[in-house]
């Protein structure tokens, strides 16, 4: 289908051709509306004509121009030719136009996408480039230096190289704002090379590979003529990384069989690879000249390439101090996160007279998904609140956050367990993230009675040690589906007196799951038989467990979230 793309701040906005007459202007009954004061109020119209278009100015104050000439009557288009109305500058695509994509080396069409990755954002211009040709004809490059030096041979006029080189490191010194680099880069090759009619540099997009086009320069401020780029000469620059010039190409007549040439209206092309400090391409400058009289020649491309290793080198560095400093700023960021996280959790655990409590809390990563909380109910009451949120990081650090929230909202007014772990489950169903679930237990002392009340929803059973060292388990069949995976589920509530010496260990899958240098689990067996022979107090027996479990790892990162919790009654 028949476009006419608007270029406006490095954006494309496109609107489509489907009416056999179709009004341009700034008035809103025209079929596209420009709002800019510089667009008389119906500047133009476009009449089809079976699959051809035509363009006409409507009176307009500013005028109507197709590549760079003004029309005083109905013209034709013809695919990307440039329409101009006032300052607006328009292209016409035909639809016929194949997509440019020279087998993941370089794209970018007509105009820029805003450069996703890099760094490189929208530059506030219009930057208007075309991809000439599709032949990979080698006839059509006159001359070339290799990259083996970055900076070429230094023996090559190098009083001028050296003016060149400090020229273009003054320009850039202290800079490290990669939008303003940019610009500058290209305006010291203008004044390095006086003769520079139109340049643009082209920047590796991370993630898909691409060359896309990120910033250009005119010699004159009312040129609007696209920047043409011959894909052979790019395709050669990028796999060869090889400086390329071309010669006044459009009138020798050893570029006739070269579509990649011969389109093109320049008279002087230079075309060299920006290289990172591994030596591989990550962008590429092009510099042309209209001028017949100041064609560039071997020495200034061997100029062009000394300028363009100190400019890549400058742009990397300042890359890589861009880097640095976000990834400063998002560790600050991952450090308040856990400071916020870290609150969540309770600064100290209530002090029972009878009993005593245990809690640590190590993150695999700044932030976790595991999650403890001990809350005085009343003077008769305690609750102990106990999860693990499928997945760790900042995910698991946010469900974490809400269930923290969720269960201390209910349990200041629901103290039966069953009622509270419904309200909870079904709280965290209702805005549930898929996939994200909390295993968790809950569970109620009375402090007179010393009864526990206790719902597992699909955690991993506490163990409750005797006072003869023997352990017990909770039956499997008590266990629950996880918070937030059914809504109303009916979670079974078990009940189990603590007597006098008896404690209850709770812990994450990052105890058991711990792996040393060799690759080996700490396993449950282990945890079993340590918590069996362990010491007799809940304080003691949680730190011992844990430094249990840092000997077994032997210096290996964990790699998931270790929570303990331990409580019980002192001996009699």
């Amino acid at each position: 289908m028949a476009r006419l793309v608007m270029l406006q701040d490095g954006q494309t906005i496109p609107f489509d051709l489907t009416a056999d007459e179709t009004t341009v202007g700034r008035h809103p009954d025209c079929g596209i509306q420009i709002p800019s004061n510089m667009v008389s109020r119906h500047h133009a119209r476009l009449v089809k004509n079976g699959d051809a278009f035509s363009v006409e100015d409507m009176g307009s104050g500013n005028g109507t121009f197709v590549n760079g000439k003004r029309i005083e009557q109905l013209t034709q288009l013809n695919n990307t030719d440039r329409v101009k109305l006032g300052p607006v500058l328009l292209r016409f695509e035909s639809g016929e136009q194949p997509a440019v994509t020279g087998s993941g080396a370089f794209s970018g069409g007509n105009v820029s996408d805003v450069l996703q990755g890099s760094g490189i954002g929208t530059l506030g211009q219009t930057i208007d480039v075309d991809f000439m040709g599709e032949e990979d004809d080698e006839s059509s490059i006159v001359g070339s230096i290799e990259s083996s030096n970055m900076f070429g041979m230094l023996n090559v006029q190098p009083e001028a190289k050296l003016k060149a080189v400090l020229e273009i490191s003054h320009s850039l010194a202290g800079t490290v704002d990669l939008k303003s680099m940019l610009p500058k880069i290209l305006d010291t090759l203008f004044s390095i090379f006086p003769h520079t009619d139109r340049g643009v540099i082209l920047l590796k997009d991370e993630d898909s590979g691409n060359m896309i086009p990120a910033v250009q320069k005119y010699r004159r401020d009312e040129e609007d003529e696209s920047v043409k780029l011959s894909r052979t000469i790019l395709q050669k620059v990028l796999t060869d990384k090889t400086g390329i010039l071309s010669a006044d190409a459009a009138n020798d007549d050893r570029f006739e069989a070269s579509e990649s040439i011969s389109n093109l209206t320049i008279r002087s092309m230079m075309c060299v690879p920006l290289l990172d400090l591994e030596g591989e391409p990550t962008g590429v400058i092009n510099l042309d000249t209209q001028n017949p009289l100041h064609q560039f020649k071997s020495d200034d491309l061997d100029l062009l390439q000394a300028v363009a290793a100190q400019a890549a080198v400058s742009y990397e560095t300042a890359r890589l101090m861009n880097s640095y400093i976000e990834k400063q700023k998002q560790d600050n960021e991952m450090r308040i996160a856990s400071d916020v996280q870290r609150a969540l959790l309770p600064e100290s655990l209530p002090h029972v007279d009878g009993y005593e409590f245990y809690a640590s809390y190590d993150s695999a990563q700044a932030v976790g998904g595991d999650y403890y909380d001990c809350i005085m109910l009343d003077e008769d009451h305690i609750c102990v609140s106990f999860g693990d949120v499928a997945g760790k990081g900042v995910p698991g650090a946010i469900i974490m956050s809400r269930m923290a929230s969720v269960v201390q909202n209910t349990m200041a007014f629901v103290h039966d367990v069953e009622q509270a772990v419904t309200a909870i489950n079904n709280h965290m169903c209702a805005n549930a993230v898929e996939g994200r679930f909390v295993t968790y237990v809950l569970a109620v002392i009375d402090l007179k009675t010393h009864e526990m009340t206790l719902v597992n929803a699909g955690h991993m059973s506490p163990i409750i040690r005797k006072p003869d060292g023997s352990i017990t388990e909770f039956d499997e069949d008590t266990i629950g589906l996880p918070i937030g995976v059914m809504e109303d589920y009916p979670f079974e509530v078990v009940k189990h007196t603590i007597a006098p010496g008896e404690m209850v260990v709770v812990f994450t899958d990052g105890v058991d799951e711990a792996m040393n240098p060799e690759g080996e689990l700490y396993t449950m067996d282990r945890l079993r038989d340590f918590i069996k022979n362990g010491p007799g107090r809940a304080d003691e027996m949680g730190k011992a467990i844990l430094a249990d479990v840092r000997k077994h790892a032997n210096g290996r990162p964990q790699n998931d979230d270790i929570t303990i919790m331990s409580f019980g009654r002192n001996p009699e």
